[in-house]
């Protein structure tokens, strides 16, 4: 009797002790430096970057064509007298301009709302574009075995536009002749990008599509060719021929990518659109 009662307490007993430690071992405490969840970390965004400003000058500007045995090479183009083309006229009708020591500054003339309509008037007729001068290429696009110059002035308008002009001058009876005169316009808006001969021939680039020479002007834009004046994404190049009293344009027009130097260029651009547009409005 007393070994069975012996037996049924110890039983009891070691069911109670594994409980007991059963239940200390599954609600025992999580040690103190258990380690926690890594937190979040966000990446900073990536900065888009700053798109370089292009030097449109810089084949104007190099050393090609910068030297000629004409006496043209000798002369002095940062002291002389220049016509200025058309649509550059001054108010008061004068004509040319004299450049001292390579530039004149431009008369602003400014006037104020509140002024009659005749005192504007007066002050606006005082006004006058200024003039630098910029370069001079030598080369014969001519035909006639001598190198012509071609003096490159920059307008000086007051303001940030920077238009520039070129005058083509042969040598004859001893001084300078001015033979063609014309306007560019402002950077990406048909500035001029270069000047060069190749096959007596003058070739001319402006920055732009499809822009080019007409007379003494650049012509008007592609429609819809709009972008930053800093930096052009097409250029045309045009090339013209002298016969003896004009140069006269040769072949196609070229519109080449600036962005994409091997894509092939686009020719006399403003004509494809002016077909497309046509069987456009057939449909």
């Amino acid at each position: 009797m007393f070994l069975k009662f012996f037996r049924s307490t110890a039983i009891l007993f070691i069911a109670a002790a594994i409980s007991a430690c059963g239940a200390k071992v599954e609600t025992s405490p999580e040690p103190a430096n258990s380690p926690q969840p890594a937190a979040e970390i966000k990446a900073e965004p990536t900065p888009e970057p700053t798109r370089k400003i292009p030097d449109l000058q810089a084949e104007l500007l190099d050393d090609r064509n910068k030297s000629t045995q004409s006496p043209l090479g000798t002369f002095d183009f940062k002291n002389h007298t220049y016509e200025l083309p058309r649509g550059w006229q001054n108010p008061d009708g004068t004509t040319e301009i004299t450049l001292v020591n390579g530039k004149v500054d431009p008369v602003e003339a400014a006037t104020k709302d509140d002024m009659d309509p005749e005192t504007k008037a007066t002050i606006k007729a005082e006004r006058r574009i200024g003039m630098s001068y910029v370069t001079t290429k030598y080369f014969d696009i001519t035909g006639d075995g001598q190198d012509e110059a071609l003096v490159v002035l920059k307008i000086e308008t007051a303001g940030s536009a920077i238009p520039q002009l070129v005058y083509v001058f042969t040598w004859k009876d001893g001084k300078p002749e001015l033979i063609w005169p014309f306007r560019t316009g402002d950077r990406a808006d048909g500035g001029l990008k270069d000047l060069r001969a190749e096959n007596g021939e003058l070739v001319v680039e402006l920055y732009g599509q499809d822009r080019f020479l007409l007379g003494q002007t650049e012509t008007g834009k592609v429609t819809g060719d709009e972008e930053q004046l800093c930096c052009p994404t097409h250029f045309t190049r045009s090339r013209y021929k002298w016969n003896g009293k004009n140069f006269l344009m040769q072949g196609k027009r070229l519109t080449f990518s600036t962005e994409d130097p091997n894509a092939p260029p686009q020719e006399n651009l403003i004509e494809q659109i002016e077909k497309q547009n046509n069987q456009k409005g057939k449909k």
